[in-house]
């Protein structure tokens, strides 16, 4: 019972922040930021891993669909925009309080003899950013009796799925509603990703990214303490890939990614530069780095390193005769070797290697039954077209594909066509040099194939370097955080979509208030024709 009361005294948490977070816009970008790395990782690391257990990847549909399907509908029928924004709220609003039930469930199977009570905090401990994303979405919009409505409601289904019968549980189980789970889950992520309001022309010249980077820091210290609750209890086994694997990925590669950041301060020092006149050495650096290839050397083994760069080599020399621009050119580049590894490149990269062990985690998960190695490399084709990888984020993610059993065809693929295979760099390449660029691939995929060994890692340290540098890199990426702001940070991520306006009659408008301050990642491929090395 005192756990029941604590979760529902942790929901009454997030009117009392939400009033004193919103009094000031710096404060309210703040908000703005804990709720959205808080709410939103807590749905890609935490809750979506739990569905693909139970839904497969037919979940990853459902998700994609509640994702990107309001997105869709605003833009086709402009004059319901705010409409289907509504209703996409609603359906995030009835997700959450569907979960809830579950969440009264977990809190019962937590007293039960043998499991573990960090199970319950971690119920508990969770609703924090669940309650102050309620109040921070609907009082604005609706009213606080409306939001007070909510969240008693929330309060009282934790209850009735603490004291329901097993009948009731079983009915409302992940497995008799994953899909509609994974499709409310969606709309969750619409709403967190577009932010429902605001005063965003209040700071159109991003003058509180340092209180949403903060407040964003704090999420991520709410997500680590919930990752390691959540691997401590021998009660939340099942979620062994969705956080155990998460948390040991980061510890391994973090050692190595610092490597790599040096590596890349001192090619900077020696004068191989993004911004250098050859057009081959400027591919080289797009493709390989070369930082990249020790991730790959030291994590998959030589043989996969070798592949990686003769591969590359050939990729780069292609593109370099046939004289194909890069797009999402270095600007603005330091002075300071230091400055160019441990704070430009990592503002460059973070967002990818976030998002390689995110879709890793994903995709890779063992529910998801993608055995043929064709079916592998077409989803990730399918995740590479729109966006473009940089060469750190492709290693960290063929490396966590390896991890997770996935085919030596598909993580030769994440190895040499992430960086180029993309909308926005195909756009400036002929047809002739597109089927030249396939055919290379193919062929490389196909050596892969029949020559390419089983990778094995080459260097493993003891654990406190690894936490050590785990501590480092968290620094690092949090300095990352702080310069940018998690929205800014997440729009790294979205070159294909940052040239559309994404302006909801509801309100909508962060994305070209904002498109003066964006680096060279907003650039459309019209801008990189013009652009003169």
């Amino acid at each position: 019972m005192l756990y029941l009361v604590a979760s529902c005294i942790a929901l009454l948490f997030g009117p009392l922040f939400y009033r004193y977070f919103s009094s000031g816009s710096g404060l309210q970008k703040g908000l703005d930021g804990f709720i959205f790395v808080s709410l939103g990782g807590l749905v890609l690391i935490h809750i979506l891993p739990e569905l693909l257990e139970h839904g497969g990847i037919i979940t990853l549909l459902f998700v994609v669909f509640g994702l990107w399907g309001p997105t869709a509908s605003e833009r086709l029928f402009h004059r319901y925009s705010e409409i289907t924004h509504n209703v996409t709220l609603t359906l995030g609003i009835a997700g959450l309080l569907l979960h809830t039930i579950t969440d009264g469930g977990a809190m019962v199977l937590a007293q039960q003899e043998g499991n573990s009570i960090l199970l319950a905090l971690g119920v508990i401990m969770h609703r924090l950013p669940v309650g102050l994303a309620i109040w921070w979405l609907l009082k604005p919009q609706v009213g606080t009796q409306w939001a007070s409505v909510v969240l008693t409601a929330m309060m009282v289904l934790t209850g009735v799925g603490y004291f329901a019968g097993e009948q009731l549980l079983q009915h409302l189980s992940i497995e008799n509603t994953v899909y509609l789970q994974a499709f409310v889950t969606g709309s969750i992520l619409h709403v967190v990703l577009h932010q429902p309001h605001g005063n965003q022309n209040d700071d159109r010249q991003g003058r509180y990214q340092y209180q949403a980077g903060i407040g964003s820091l704090l999420g991520v210290a709410l997500l680590a303490v919930l990752l390691l609750v959540d691997t401590g209890g021998d009660a939340h086994s099942h979620h062994s890939h969705g956080s155990g694997q998460f948390l040991n990925w980061i510890l391994t590669i973090s050692p190595i990614l610092i490597l790599s950041y040096l590596i890349a301060s001192l090619r900077f020092k020696a004068g191989l530069t993004p911004q250098n006149e050859r057009l081959s050495s400027r591919w080289l650096q797009r493709l390989a780095g070369p930082e990249a290839l020790i991730i790959t050397l030291l994590l998959l083994g030589p043989w996969f390193a070798i592949y990686q760069a003769i591969e590359l080599l050939i990729i780069g020399a292609l593109l370099s005769l046939g004289k194909v621009e890069l797009t999402d050119p270095h600007e603005n580049l330091p002075q300071s070797s230091w400055r160019f590894g441990f704070a430009h490149l990592v503002d460059r990269s973070a967002p990818w290697i976030a998002l390689s062990l995110i879709l890793a985690n994903l995709i890779g998960h063992p529910s998801v039954h993608l055995e043929h190695p064709a079916l592998q490399v077409f989803l990730l084709l399918v995740v590479f077209l729109p966006m473009r990888f940089c060469n750190l984020g492709a290693a960290v993610l063929a490396l966590s594909l390896a991890y997770s059993g996935w085919h030596n065809v598909a993580v030769a693929f994440a190895l040499i066509a992430a960086p180029v295979l993309s909308i926005s760099q195909l756009k400036l390449m002929s047809w002739t040099m597109r089927i030249a660029l396939a055919s290379v691939i193919a062929l490389a995929l196909l050596f892969a194939n029949i020559y390419l060994v089983d990778w094995h890692q080459m260097l493993t340290l003891p654990d406190t370097v690894n936490v050590a540098a785990v501590i480092i890199v968290g620094l690092i990426f949090s300095a990352c955080l702080l310069r940018l702001g998690p929205r800014k940070f997440l729009s790294r991520l979205m070159i294909q979509f940052n040239a559309h306006n994404h302006d909801h009659a509801h309100g909508h408008s962060h994305s070209h208030t904002h498109s003066h301050q964006h680096d060279d990642s907003q650039h459309t491929g019209h801008q990189h024709k013009e652009h003169k090395h």
